[in-house]
């Protein structure tokens, strides 16, 4: 339910691309939202751990979806995105490294793809989708749907 509201948002933050309706953007959004809501329900209970801790209870996990790839070495890349310059690229090999296996299955059997499409289509929206969430070149404070409707798009 939040996560397909999510996905809807991201998938428009994205574009929907003109060209086929289930693959483009809008698919990596319904990706995005998915891990976004997994990541955020890890904050919300207590099994996330500390990557659960960092996603800032629940309402942002963007935060600490950008704690953990930070520390799964891909801080550059994260950087990039979050700051005002080019947008480094990340492989679907490097999310699936940076992402709890369990958060990236539960992301793939919603979305209805194997874990290394999810993390695939993941790496293709995931730089896009944060570089325009962070307009201001720092990740912002709030809820991830507060965030994308204050953007505007």
């Amino acid at each position: 339910m939040a996560g397909n509201d999510l996905g809807s948002l991201l998938g428009g933050l994205l574009g929907g691309g003109s060209g086929g309706g289930q693959g483009g953007g809008r698919g990596g959004g319904n990706i995005l939202g998915s891990l976004l809501g997994a990541l955020g329900a890890l904050g919300g209970g207590g099994a996330g751990g500390a990557a659960g801790a960092q996603a800032g209870g629940g309402n942002n996990p963007l935060g600490g979806l950008m704690d953990m790839l930070t520390k799964s070495g891909l801080a550059d890349q994260a950087q990039s995105w979050v700051g005002t310059g080019e947008n480094k690229a990340v492989s679907g090999a490097q999310i699936a490294e940076a992402l709890p296996d369990e958060t990236l299955q539960k992301v793939a059997e919603q979305a209805g793809v194997t874990p290394e499409k999810a993390a695939d289509e993941i790496a293709k929206s995931l730089p896009q989708a944060v570089d325009k969430l962070t307009p201001d070149g720092q990740v912002p404070s709030g809820s991830l749907e507060d965030i994308i409707r204050q953007q505007k798009l």
